[in-house]
Formats: C-alpha cells, structure tokens, sequence
C-alpha cells in the first residue's frame, strides 16, 4: 500500500518553486518587493533602462557594450548562486544532481517571472559545445536603442557568467538576433570563448542566426578534422 505521508514529502512532487503567487512578496504599498526566501528584489522601470542605454551610450560610446556586458557577468554570478542557493534546499539536492529538464524548467520560470522575458534553451549543438539561449519579449531588447548589431549586452553577460559557474568552464556569450532590430526573439551562442569568437565577424557581415550556426559548425569541424 502506498505511503500517502511519505509521497507527499517527496521532493520530485513539489509545485513550481517560481510561481509567481508564491515567489513574489513584499509590501507593494511601500515599494518593498522580496522573493519567498526574503531576499529583496529590484523593480527596473523602463525610464530607467532607457537613461542607462542613452548614458553610457554618451560616455563610452562603442565601449558601452562591454560595460554593459561586464555588469551582466557579475550580476549573473550572484544571479547563479541565489538560484542555486535557493533549489538546493527547496529540491534538497545540489543543483548539480538535479535532472537537465528539471533543471532548465526551473530556469525558464525563473527567468519568466522576474519579467525577463520568455526563455528557451536549445540543445540542437550541445556535441558541438555551444547551448543556444532563445529570449522573446525581452525588457532590455524593448528599450535598447536601434543599431546595426545585437544590443542585449546585458543578457549576454547574466547567461555567460550563469553558465560558467554551473559548468565550471570559463564559457562567453554572443548574441546573435535581437528583437531591436526587427527580429522574432533574442538568440546567444554560449561556449568556449576562442571557440565562437568567429560569430563577431559574421554579425558584422550581416549574416542571420541560422546561418551563424552553420558556419561555426563547420568551423568547428575544419579544426577537429
């Protein structure tokens, strides 16, 4: 007979850790906002991201996208270890030994509901070495300014920092397609950094994601062969 206590304690029966109703707290009169472990949260508004794009586009003109990428690192190391932190004791096992579904659905509501977007994670190039983050309806590609380039520097720097502590590999993000210049979704090539540094070029050259990945494939192939 089964063990109605015992199956109710089982962690892989647990809701979503995310949810929205559950993961959001705070005293909205006051402006506090906190997460269900009662660390504090930012609200971004949107005047405010549109002043930091026009600013540092200002002060360091071409240079504001490694600002820009450099704050994403280090809030993208301290996003990890929160996310970590946090799965680790609701799940009660390191996020390490969680299964890879799991795994990237707790990513995709996490990132959901602090309001960043619709992710996806493509795993089509994994033997390549290369993990393809999707973004739709992304806040930074709403308010960046129109270029000739991807302006998502921002989360470039949170997935490539994300993805260097959970591999413990040195890995970069590039993003390839970005809403702000017409696109359907935000699109980033995540892997070693000497490996898809050929991407810069071909995005200067004016080539689209899907050709993007088909050259680095075989770029890649040309250097194992």
């Amino acid at each position: 007979m089964i063990d109605v206590a015992n199956l109710a304690n089982n962690s892989s029966l647990k809701g979503n850790y995310f949810s929205p109703d559950a993961y959001l707290q705070g005293d909205f009169e006051f402006g506090l906002l906190e997460n269900r472990s009662g660390s504090r949260l930012l609200a971004l508004p949107q005047p405010l991201l549109e002043a930091m794009y026009a600013t540092l586009e200002d002060e360091l003109g071409q240079g504001s996208g490694v600002a820009l990428f450099s704050c994403g690192r280090w809030w993208g190391k301290s996003f990890y270890q929160r996310f970590a932190e946090e799965l680790g004791e609701y799940y009660k096992q390191p996020l390490a030994q969680m299964e890879m579904i799991q795994f990237i659905q707790c990513l995709k509501q996490c990132w959901k509901t602090h309001g960043w977007g619709t992710l996806e994670i493509d795993l089509k190039y994994y033997q390549n070495g290369f993990l393809i983050p999707k973004i739709v309806n992304s806040p930074f590609a709403q308010v960046a300014p129109q270029n000739k380039r991807p302006m998502c520097f921002l989360e470039a720097g949170i997935l490539s920092a994300f993805f260097t502590q959970l591999t413990g590999q040195d890995l970069h993000c590039i993003q390839t397609s970005c809403e702000s210049m017409g696109a359907d979704s935000n699109n980033f090539v995540i892997g070693l950094a000497e490996r898809i540094k050929p991407i810069e070029a071909w995005i200067e050259e004016g080539h689209d994601h899907a050709t993007i990945m088909e050259l680095l494939c075989r770029n890649q192939s040309n250097l194992t062969n």
